[in-house]
C-alpha cells in the first residue's frame, strides 16, 4: 500500500508563485531553496545543501533532493529533474506593467521574473511528484531527485557543474535527466532540446600606431583594420550547419577605443565577439580556424599592426544526445498529454544540460520561452498545469511497474 505522506503545498501555480516572489537574482538565493525543503521534505525527499565558493566568484547556494533508493547498487533507476532558481535582473524596472517579483495572475498569466526561466518547471517538477507519490507511495522501485542551482544564470562555476562532481565522488549515479529549460517555441510542447551549440567568447586587441588624422601617412588606425577583420570573419559562414545543428554564428559584441580627441587616430582598439558552434567544431579547432583567417587578413593590410587574442573563454563545448529511449519517452508524454508532436531541436543558447551530459543522457523540455528574460516575463496558468502532467506522464512510465 502507498505510504501515507504529510501535506505539502505543491500546488503548480502557487508555488511558481511563491518562488517567483523570491528575488533570487544571481547569485543571491532570496529564500528560494529554502521554500523548496519546507515543501520537499513533507514529501519524504532528503534535502542536502551543496553551497559552494572559489576565489574570485560569489558563493553559491544549491539544492540536491532525492527519494528512493540511497544509492545505485541497492537497485532501482535514478531519474533526476535538474533545473536553476536563480533568474536574471529586471533591467528598467519602469518598464514593467506588472511587479517583476508580484507573481500577479492576469488574463489567464502567471507575471514575473522567472515564470518561465524557469521557477515554473521547478513548481511544476514537484506538483508531478507530489502526486506520483501519493499514488504511487515512496517504494516506487527506484529514485528521483531534484538538482537545483542558484548559478545557472550566472558564471556558472559553483552550482551544478560541482554538485554533479560531489555526487560522482560518493558513487551517485544519475540514469536520465530533464532539465526544464523553457524549451517550447511558440506554444507548448512544439519543442525540446537534445543538444546545444557551444559558445566562445573572444577577447581581441588590435595595435596599430596613434597619429594625427591630417597626416595618414604616419599612423597606423587599429580601427580601419579592425573593420577588414571582421570582414573577414563575417564576409562568408563559417560552415553549412550539420545533420543536427543550425550552421556556427558569430557576432561582434562591443568595439572600444576610449578616444575622445577628435584629431588623434588611437594606437589601440578593444573588440569582443562569441561565437555559437555546432558538432563540427571544438572550441580550439574553431578558434585556429578564425585566427587563420584574421591573421591572414592582417598580414594582407601590410604594415606593423598586431592582433593579440587577450582572453578566450569557452562556457560550454557543443554536444548532442541522440534520439533513444528518453527522448522518445518524453515526447510520448507531451503527445499523450498536451496533443502536440515536439521537435528535437538544438537552437538556442547554452544551459547546464552542457555539464549534465558528461554523466548520463539528458534532454530539456519546459514552458514557453518567448519572454524569457524580457520585460513582462510570463507563463500561461494552463501551460503550467499541463507540464505537470507531463513531467508527471514521464514518471509513471519510468517507474512503470
Amino acid at each position: 500500500m502507498p505510504d501515507t505522506l504529510s501535506p505539502a503545498v505543491t500546488d503548480v501555480v502557487e508555488l511558481t508563485r511563491t518562488l517567483v516572489r523570491c528575488e533570487s537574482v544571481t547569485p543571491k538565493e532570496a529564500g528560494a531553496l529554502q521554500h523548496l525543503e519546507r515543501t520537499l521534505e513533507p514529501l519524504g525527499f532528503k534535502c542536502e545543501r551543496m553551497d559552494f565558493s572559489q576565489a574570485g566568484t560569489d558563493d553559491v547556494a544549491n539544492l540536491y533532493a532525492r527519494i528512493g533508493t540511497p544509492r545505485q547498487e541497492e537497485g532501482g533507476r535514478h531519474f533526476c529533474f535538474a533545473g536553476h532558481s536563480d533568474v536574471v535582473p529586471v533591467g528598467d524596472l519602469s518598464s514593467w506593467t506588472i511587479g517583476p517579483f508580484s507573481a500577479e495572475l492576469s488574463g489567464g498569466y502567471l507575471f514575473g521574473r522567472g515564470a518561465a526561466d524557469m521557477k515554473g518547471a521547478i513548481a511544476a517538477f514537484i506538483d508531478a511528484c507530489a502526486r506520483f507519490l501519493a499514488r504511487r507511495g515512496r517504494d516506487f522501485g527506484g529514485s528521483i531527485s531534484l538538482l537545483i542551482t542558484g548559478d545557472e544564470e550566472g558564471p556558472a562555476v559553483n552550482g551544478t557543474v560541482k554538485m554533479l562532481k560531489r555526487l560522482a565522488e560518493r558513487g551517485e549515479t544519475i540514469d536520465d535527466c530533464v532539465v526544464g529549460e523553457p524549451t517550447s517555441s511558440r506554444r507548448f510542447g512544439d519543442m525540446m532540446k537534445i543538444g546545444r551549440r557551444g559558445s566562445m567568447t573572444v577577447d581581441l586587441v588590435v595595435r596599430g600606431i596613434q597619429g594625427h588624422v591630417g597626416y595618414p601617412e604616419r599612423l597606423d588606425n587599429p580601427i580601419h583594420r579592425l573593420s577588414a577583420l571582421i570582414e573577414a570573419l563575417v564576409r562568408e559562414p563559417i560552415d553549412k550547419g550539420s545533420a543536427h545543428f543550425q550552421p556556427t554564428t558569430l557576432q561582434f559584441t562591443t568595439v572600444d577605443v576610449g578616444n575622445k580627441a577628435t584629431n588623434i587616430a588611437p594606437g589601440v582598439v578593444k573588440a569582443r565577439f562569441n561565437t555559437r558552434f555546432n558538432d563540427l567544431w571544438t572550441s580550439k579547432t574553431l578558434l585556429a580556424h578564425l585566427k587563420e583567417h584574421m591573421e591572414r587578413a592582417n598580414a594582407a593590410l601590410g604594415g606593423n599592426g598586431t592582433i593579440e587574442f587577450a582572453s578566450v573563454e569557452v562556457s560550454g563545448e557543443s554536444f548532442f544526445t541522440p534520439p533513444g529511449p528518453l527522448s522518445a519517452l518524453v515526447a510520448g508524454a507531451i503527445r499523450d498529454v498536451a496533443g502536440v508532436e515536439a521537435e528535437l531541436s538544438t537552437t538556442g543558447g547554452t544551459s547546464d544540460a552542457r555539464f549534465i551530459r558528461s554523466y548520463c543522457p539528458v534532454l530539456e523540455f519546459g514552458l514557453v520561452g518567448e519572454t524569457m528574460h524580457k520585460v513582462d516575463e510570463k507563463s500561461a496558468i494552463e501551460d503550467l498545469k499541463t507540464l505537470s502532467r507531463v513531467y508527471e506522464t514521464v514518471l509513471d512510465r519510468y517507474f512503470a511497474a
